[in-house]
């Protein structure tokens, strides 16, 4: 039985989130993943202009005219969000928490998937694989879904962002969309992306809080690393302190630019303090135009 506060949240994320798929994603969505090949529909009379080489030549030499075949987009398509539920998404310095932003990130593209058809399945992962749903299709799955992203209690603070890869290697066995949702806090994982990319169309939605990239001035700071419980007491009315924070972050973000880039992986940038919707649209049209 659902708590009726989770029930309520879930409530308004999926009135929410459905209002941006009717009204902005769903046809971005759409024209963003477009099939994985083409399938044959039927075959019609040729007409001036079509291409020779799609004639069908034994219907035409049954028939004494001249037919072509017909293709269409094979449409169906699975979506797999492999979301990182580790101590570092239970920070916010915002309005929310980078993992409530991952959920809401997912519950669009869920809802946007079931509109076109395809199937939609999830992976939670910290340092181990803490769920993993098959894919499916439907309105209920989805709801499912997204239940499973807001109740589940996380078992390890910890990131391992290859196990989860190479989880996904082994479990799916059709080319996939792969969305691989995280602050990427963790290293060594290029190899398994690199094999994630060439198999299936995976993207990174690499999410940030403006806090872990800029310190404040605010004197004396007691920092805890969440996913190691490592504690720190920092001078942030140090301006050498606040650069050097600044630099780390940025020379940080720019290392996992490159990795993306070398993996042949997209990058889809969200920003706590900024929402996802303009990344994602921005995403969805710059693939588009891609095709």
């Amino acid at each position: 039985m659902i708590p009726a506060e989770l029930f309520k949240k879930i409530r308004q994320i999926e009135i929410r989130t459905k209002g941006l798929v009717s009204n902005i994603f769903g046809g971005e969505y759409h024209s963003a993943f477009k099939g994985q090949g083409m399938e044959f529909a039927e075959v019609r009379p040729y007409q001036f202009g079509d291409d020779i080489r799609s004639i069908d030549w034994n219907v035409s030499a049954r028939y004494s005219d001249t037919f072509v075949k017909i293709f269409e987009e094979e449409r169906e398509q699975t979506v797999m969000l492999a979301v990182d539920v580790s101590g570092s998404g239970d920070f916010g310095s915002v309005d929310k928490l980078k993992r409530e932003i991952a959920a809401e990130i997912c519950a669009v593209i869920a809802f946007s998937a079931i509109q076109n058809n395809d199937k939609v399945g999830l992976l939670l992962f910290s340092d181990q694989i803490e769920l993993f749903v098959p894919p499916k299709k439907g309105r209920r799955h989805v709801l499912r879904v997204i239940r499973d992203l807001f109740a589940h209690g996380t078992q390890s603070p910890r990131t391992h962002i290859s196990c989860a890869l190479e989880h996904m290697l082994h479990v799916l066995q059709r080319r996939s969309i792969v969305l691989v949702i995280s602050d990427f806090m963790d290293s060594d994982f290029e190899v398994p992306l690199r094999m994630l990319a060439r198999r299936h169309d995976t993207i990174a939605v690499h999410l940030a809080d403006p806090l872990e990239e800029m310190l404040p001035d605010a004197g004396l700071v007691d920092m805890v690393d969440p996913e190691s419980g490592a504690q720190i007491t920092i001078d942030t009315s140090n301006l050498d302190v606040r650069e050097t924070f600044e630099a780390l972050a940025h020379q940080r973000t720019a290392e996992l630019n490159r990795l993306f880039r070398r993996a042949r992986v997209d990058r889809i940038p969200i920003q706590a303090d900024e929402g996802y919707v303009d990344p994602l649209i921005q995403f969805f049209r710059k693939r588009h135009k891609m095709h």
